[in-house]
């Protein structure tokens, strides 16, 4: 078929038969628009770590709502400032009754304009039943039958909403870690970078109560007791200059930072998404603010996420 002009119509990339309401779905998502998932799939498949992973990410995360409070839930959605931007919702059968609406519900959503995903968790039967019975719970279905009734009986609720969701992982096979790092790939297309926190202290004051690893620099001669440096900081350059050229500063920075590569690599693995590492000196005030923000430096150069706080600064 041609138009008036005998040119033939630009190809379609939506087969015949496929509801205009499912090519809506995939319209491309923009940074700067507002999101909302929607989380749901079988009992026992990671729905509450999902959730927990997205609270990380600063999603604003709702469990178990009612699947007909979506559409109302969707207008927290904002574009300015001090707005909910990221909302993800768990949606799932211990709504009883009120789950049977979900499909209907997302229909209203595509009719409403309201762009979303549908993130569905599953795994396999022998897997589900050995999670349940090491957490000693039944199914939330399973009446007065066995868990794998219970587990039926959900597959079959789920069938059509899991034949629309636009990403579906299996945990099967996943440890908890291995879900996170899913979950993080699903909602962002990247996995999320290791943070890592850099904070000097006084000894004199105590240690950081969240300390995953202490560097005392006590080792460099202090500036305070030269008397043009003492009332100055280790943000100051003078200091700055001072302590960084003092022997073996410089190299212990370097060392130091080639050391925590390694560590910081297997915290990744472990799915450990923060790490704070305490600079300490005397008073917290020239030599380990001065390293700390060194080795913040070195950090970044080599692409790290990385932020930089003084706790005692400006106590003494």
């Amino acid at each position: 078929m041609t138009d008036d002009a005998g040119r033939e119509p630009p190809p379609t990339t939506v087969p015949s038969g496929i509801p205009a309401l499912e090519v809506a779905s995939r319209t491309p998502r923009s940074a700067d628009l507002p999101e909302l998932l929607v989380i749901t799939g079988m009992s026992g498949a990671g729905r509450t770590k999902a959730a927990a992973v997205l609270e990380d990410l600063d999603w604003y995360v709702v469990d178990n709502l009612p699947a007909q409070l979506l559409t109302q839930l969707a207008g927290m959605l904002s574009t300015g400032p001090g707005g909910v931007h990221r909302l993800a919702a768990v949606v799932d059968v211990r709504g009883r009754e009120f789950f049977a609406d979900l499909v209907n519900v997302v229909d209203s959503l595509y009719e409403a304009g309201i762009a979303h995903r549908i993130l569905f968790l599953d795994a396999s039967d022998a897997v589900l039943v050995q999670r349940f019975e090491a957490v000693r719970r039944p199914h939330p279905l399973q009446g007065e039958g066995r868990i794998l009734d219970g587990i039926a009986e959900e597959r079959n609720l789920l069938r059509e909403i899991r034949e629309r969701a636009d990403v579906v992982i299996d945990t099967t096979e996943l440890n908890v870690h291995d879900l996170a790092r899913e979950v993080r790939l699903a909602v962002s297309g990247d996995d999320e970078a290791l943070r890592v926190h850099l904070v000097s202290f006084g000894f004199k004051y105590g240690l950081p109560l969240d300390a995953d690893h202490v560097v005392d620099v006590r080792f460099l001669s202090n500036p305070y007791w030269i008397s043009e440096l003492r009332h100055l900081t280790g943000r100051d350059e003078p200091v700055r200059r001072y302590v960084l050229g003092l022997p073996g500063a410089r190299d212990f920075v370097h060392r130091y930072v080639e050391a925590l590569e390694p560590v910081l690599t297997g915290y990744t693995n472990e799915d450990k998404r923060y790490v704070t590492i305490a600079v300490g000196c005397t008073g917290g005030k020239h030599r380990s603010v001065a390293m700390a923000e060194d080795v913040g430096a070195e950090l970044r150069a080599k692409g790290h996420r990385v932020a930089v706080t003084h706790r005692d600064l400006g106590r003494e």
